[in-house]
């Protein structure tokens, strides 16, 4: 491949470009204030927002200024989730890291930001980043020495951005589906509020008790040997998507006898017990072998036409749902508890209006998510390909006019 060439990581940094973020005692918990000048922290490299929950004032700004974000640096989590990483953008605040994150600031002459950023989230730079990981307890980002001898191989700046635009618009479609999902979300949630909530009597609130059965999970041992393949939902497939199920699910192989008991049909509402205790998942569609893991418990209703309606409910009581989970450690919600939880459930008329309203809703999300998994793959399978040069992109000074 003419042109390329294989570099270090530190030489495409700008001077000063890798910046840990400041030891615990320079950044005490009690030196934080409820507003001002945020502190950006690990979940805003994990999860890519920027809702934040720490500040500080100017004074404490000045002193840790050489920590500050620019527009362009990329953020990555250093411990426990580690590895995942986040552009910061021109509208994005400026504040500080905290001690769990990793500040790289590429130097634009040389490396184009998306191309290091898809570079280092493709499964061989994760590997490369996270390499020699080292921490007793908990496992944390390499050290520096290894992580700006990080090698990668580099094509001309013009290529770079033409590869990077192939992945970015799969992430635009990605992304554009995400929030179309949100907005559908929102909608379902105020026409449930507007036809249910708004007009709701106390006497037509019931117990889960009253509605359906609950059921916990399956227990299996992964060294299970047994004699049929079943597809299993565990928390973070609930965590992950209100609609299921998907065909990315974990298969495990046991007893077809112990596994009768465990089958979900539609409509079936599974309810995370521990963990993230609280979090729903619907079944919105016909599905054979499919099974719940024995941290989730299965709500199965008498009557299916209250399906969306209990559904919805389950979603608004999820913060009073974790605030009722026993346990400090770990939080448990209990079969006990859930069936005092309290549904509002309207009238006939109510509940044929809401299903007709909310119902393609829930589809469309569904066949979303099914989109979004598409395109993960595709730019899951095009990525290390376009990286290593097997596929090349043909380009017109910075626009991209087809793969090849």
């Amino acid at each position: 491949m003419i042109n390329w060439r294989e570099v270090k990581l530190s030489k495409i940094l700008k001077e000063n470009g890798y910046i840990r973020g400041p030891f615990g005692s320079a950044l005490k918990r009690n030196e934080m204030e409820e507003h001002g000048i945020p502190v950006y922290e690990q979940m805003h490299a994990i999860y890519n927002n920027r809702d934040f929950r720490f500040f500080i004032n100017d004074k404490k700004f000045n002193e840790l200024k050489r920590f500050q974000v620019h527009t362009d640096d990329l953020i990555i989590s250093c411990s426990g989730t580690y590895g995942k990483i986040s552009i910061i953008k021109n509208d994005d605040p400026k504040g500080i890291i905290s001690q769990a994150l990793l500040i790289l600031r590429p130097n634009p002459e040389l490396v184009y930001l998306k191309y290091l950023y898809y570079y280092l989230t493709s499964k061989q730079g994760f590997e490369l980043i996270t390499q020699a990981s080292h921490g007793s307890v908990q496992i944390n980002i390499a050290p520096r020495k290894t992580v700006e001898n990080i090698p990668l191989l580099l094509p001309p700046l013009k290529e770079q951005k033409a590869i990077a635009s192939v992945l970015s618009s799969l992430d635009d479609k990605i992304d554009l589906l995400h929030r179309q999902n949100q907005t559908l979300e929102s909608l379902a949630e105020t026409i449930f509020y507007n036809i249910v909530i708004s007009k709701a009597k106390p006497s037509q609130s019931k117990h889960l008790f009253e509605l359906g059965d609950l059921k916990n999970g399956v227990n299996y041992s992964r060294n299970e040997i047994g004699d049929s393949n079943f597809a299993l939902i565990n928390v973070r497939d609930v965590m992950k998507e209100k609609f299921l199920p998907n065909k990315q699910l974990e298969i495990i192989r046991i007893n077809k006898l112990k596994a009768k008991p465990y089958l979900l049909e539609k409509g079936d509402i599974l309810i995370v017990r521990s963990a993230s205790p609280g979090e729903v998942s619907l079944i919105i569609e016909d599905c054979i072998n499919v099974l719940f893991s024995g941290f989730i418990i299965r709500f199965r209703l008498n009557e299916k036409n209250l399906i969306y309606a209990t559904f919805l409910n389950l979603l608004r009581l999820k913060r009073q749902m974790d605030a009722f989970s026993e346990g400090t450690t770990l939080k448990n919600l209990t079969q006990t508890i859930l069936k005092n939880i309290r549904c509002f459930i309207p009238g006939d008329a109510e509940i044929d209006k809401l299903n007709s309203m909310v119902g393609p809703l829930f589809t469309k999300i569904f066949i979303n998510n099914n989109q979004i998994r598409t395109l993960q793959t595709l730019r899951d399978t095009l990525l290390p390909k376009l990286m290593s040069g097997e596929v090349r992109v043909k380009y017109n000074e910075d626009e991209v006019e087809k793969v090849v």
